[in-house]
This record gives C-alpha cells, structure tokens and sequence, in this order.
C-alpha cells in the first residue's frame, strides 16, 4: 500500500472515498488503490463490531471496495 500523506489525502477526489465526506469535511475510508481498500475492508469489519459504524455505512465501504478490488463486475455498478 503506498503512503498517503495528509497533502495527498486532501487532494483525492470525493469519488476516491468509500464514505464521501459532507459539508466541506473530508472523506473516510480512501480507496485509492488495492491496498486501501484492503484497509477500508479490515477497518470497517472491525468498527462495525465496535459499534462505530452502521451496516449501512459498512455495506457502502464493502461495495466500493470490492469495486477497486475487481471483486464484482463494475460494468452494472458504477462507483
């Protein structure tokens, strides 16, 4: 996974976050290449369980995901 430093971050296009932020806040969950979305998969398992996000939330994270992964065909889902 490469580095995202906090200038890269700011620079990535809301379509690169699995949750887009709102109101000028900055997305979650960057999704920029595998190795962050193999991140976003791990994480938002883990804060599912924890009660920090909700299956909506995860279901967004998972779809989008999987979308950089390859893991469904992307020609009947835009993201």
């Amino acid at each position: 996974m490469a580095t995202l430093t906090a200038r890269a971050r700011k620079r990535l296009s809301p379509n690169k976050f699995a949750l887009p932020g709102t109101d000028g806040k900055p997305g979650k969950y960057p999704v920029e290449d595998k190795g962050h979305a193999k991140a976003a998969l791990a994480r938002e398992s883990e804060n599912v369980r924890k009660g920090k996000l909700s299956p909506v939330q995860a279901s967004k994270i998972k779809h989008k995901a999987d979308a950089v992964l390859g893991n469904h065909d992307s020609k009947y889902h835009n993201c």
